[in-house]
């Protein structure tokens, strides 16, 4: 049955049991707004309980759904002992739907009619915001703005700072910045968290607050103040708004003469066509052996992770499976056709920030042993979500199903100690990957224990566990390296480069990116001119001194320090003189030469990815199709 022939009646249904409840049940003459307000609260409750991937429990949806009404009236001093509004007693007594909406609406308009002054609308999101913290994570309410501007982010275009964020514990915090955009040229980071904005404290902001004053027309600046995890000083960013680019496969170049590189931001409409655009390519430029960056890429589209993770594989091989207490949303995803990249050695690598959509692809290139995974454990995002509209235009998002990879492994990691601790494990994770995975094995339980096709082991509850375990990229977050970013010297110092040198350095280098990203080096004026931009910003050369020292916005380093560390700097310089110069796309190569430590030691292990194929085929796993183009 189609999703859209399944809606319908349950639509209907849905609109004619609020009209009779609405109209029949009580006495009370109801006003429109109100009206809309019930309405949404029991579409919510019905779409939940029609849809949730797990049991529901109506008596916790309500009481939750209550805390949330009285929480938003922000009240101390609230009496609420024996009112519609107390959900003390023992006995609620709620067995259906019919029974929540009705004590929900004696519970919205006894607060409608003892507080005029307040705004109904939004004691009722936060009602239902409330009543969704029932569920699981990433099961969530979204404003009728924030509905379009994530639609925007995965299909059209935007203007603004260009980050993805979550509001956790009343503190905005950047899931990722979107590739390319003003915060990831300026290198705010995932886990920030965003204390003010324009001076002004941004704790306690809802996500309508966050979208108003951090989107805008482009040119125009925000100031924001963020929190680092494991750095106890705010750093101050000055960003300019832009366009926000909306590709997702950030970069794709030979990083040798055989070896392809594609570098994949998220799944979104077009992810699958930008990925295979970059394939032909890179064919032509003789690639026999691709390595897939999947690092801090967010997921996105479960159908454009199966149409990338068909390409790898013959026809009828499973892909990923999907399963529900609802039997329409339980389906196994199946190659339809042989994959151009059938018979390419494949290298994936992945980190803390590879999630959900990330995941899916990985997890199918591990489970049938078609490749290598690499780098460190993954997030663990395993649930599916679907987005239902409400009467207002606003949305839920509904966790549907879960996904399990082909050898049958949930990778979804514990989700009951709240939003918060979910949210930050990857932060707590042992700062040694080794050793995290080694504790991450010897934590997980004989059920939790798979096999891939070859008979190799491989572990679910916690993300993708990769092949191969690679420490942490070269570091970009010291306090030098972050003391230039935070002052945008960086980008005030590739300016001014251009301005008084653009002519000549484009005569010289802008017909050869190549021979720019081996060769260029910048010379010892312009270093001078660095370190007088950064001691114009406040920093200070102290020999005395036995460690970096900042504080009162000033950073004081010995001159031997600052020699030993700013490699990074200039780096990261010569890298944005190129974005400014060839745009984005020429950024990464040179980021990647000089930090990208788990791109460098993936190459060096394709004679693994060889024998892991010959492995693959003597324990007779290695599908048929490949065996014979062998």
């Amino acid at each position: 049955m189609s999703l859209k022939k399944f809606i319908a009646p349950q639509l209907v249904i849905l609109l004619l049991l609020s009209g009779i409840w609405l109209a029949g049940i009580d006495s009370v003459v109801v006003k429109s707004d109100d009206q809309k307000n019930l309405h949404k609260y029991l579409q919510v409750q019905q779409r939940v309980v029609d849809n949730y991937f797990g049991e529901t429990d109506l008596d916790d949806l309500f009481i939750r759904s209550i805390k949330g009404l009285v929480k938003a009236l922000d009240d101390t001093t609230l009496s609420i002992e024996g009112t519609p509004i107390d959900t003390t007693f023992s006995d609620l007594r709620i067995r259906t739907l019919r029974d929540s909406y009705s004590k929900f609406e004696d519970a919205y308009l006894y607060v409608a009619n003892n507080f005029p002054d307040k705004d109904m609308d939004k004691l009722t999101e936060s009602s239902i915001r409330e009543m969704m913290r029932t569920l699981d994570p990433h099961s969530v309410y979204i404003e009728a703005d924030d509905s379009d501007r994530i639609q925007e982010e995965f299909a059209g275009k935007f203007q603004g700072i260009g980050i993805q964020f979550n509001i956790i514990q009343d503190t905005i915090t950047v899931i990722t910045p979107i590739s390319g955009g003003p915060s990831d040229q300026l290198g705010i980071m995932s886990g920030d968290r965003i204390i003010s904005i324009d001076d002004t404290s941004a704790v306690g902001y809802t996500n309508e607050d966050v979208m108003r004053r951090l989107r805008g027309e482009k040119g125009t600046e925000v100031k924001i103040e963020v929190l680092r995890p494991r750095n106890d000083n705010p750093i101050t960013f000055n960003i300019v708004r832009d366009d926000i680019p909306i590709t997702t496969v950030d970069s794709f170049y030979m990083l040798d003469e055989r070896t392809g590189y594609i570098k994949v931001n998220r799944f979104a409409a077009t992810t699958h066509e930008e990925f295979m655009a970059a394939v032909n390519e890179l064919e032509k430029e003789g690639m026999d052996r691709l390595m897939l960056d999947l690092r801090n890429n967010p997921g996105g589209y479960l159908s454009q992770a199966i149409a990338m993770a068909e390409e790898f594989f013959p026809r009828n091989t499973k892909l990923v499976s999907t399963e529900s207490r609802h039997m329409r949303f339980n389906q196994d995803a199946v190659s339809q056709r042989d994959g151009k990249l059938k018979d390419l050695p494949v290298m994936v690598l992945v980190n803390e920030g590879s999630a959900s959509a990330s995941e899916i692809v990985s997890g199918a290139i591990q489970d049938h042993d078609r490749g290598l995974v690499v780098g460190r454990r993954t997030f663990g995002k395993g649930l599916v979500q679907q987005q239902y509209e409400l009467i207002d235009n606003s949305n839920i998002r509904v966790t549907i199903s879960r996904y399990l990879t082909p050898s049958g492994r949930l990778i979804q990691k514990p989700f009951e100690d709240g939003s918060e601790s979910y949210a930050y494990e990857i932060y707590h994770r042992d700062s040694d990957p080794s050793t995290d995975a080694t504790k991450f094995i010897d934590q997980i339980p004989d059920s939790l224990r798979f096999k891939t096709s070859a008979g190799r082991d491989v572990f679910g509850g916690g993300g993708i566990l990769p092949d191969f375990i690679i420490q942490e990229d070269t570091t970009t977050s010291g306090q030098l390296f972050n003391f230039m970013i935070a002052n945008r010297i960086d980008f005030e110092f590739v300016r001014d480069y251009l301005d008084n040198y653009g002519d000549q350095f484009r005569d010289r280098w802008e017909a050869d990116y190549q021979e720019f990203r081996h060769d260029f080096e910048w010379s010892e004026s312009d270093k001078e001119m660095f370190i007088s931009m950064m001691k114009e910003k406040g920093m200070i050369f102290d020999n005395d001194l036995d460690e970096i020292v900042f504080e009162d916005d000033e950073l004081k380093i010995t001159r031997d320090k600052f020699d030993e560390l700013s490699w990074m700097n200039f780096g990261r310089m010569k890298a944005e003189l190129a974005r400014q110069v060839w745009g984005t796309e020429k950024f990464y190569p040179i980021i990647n030469d000089l930090f990208n430590t788990t791109m460098k030691e993936g190459m060096k292990l394709w004679d693994e990815v060889s024998q892991l194929e010959e492995f693959a085929m003597q324990q007779g796993a290695l599908l048929p199709e490949r065996r014979s183009n062998r």
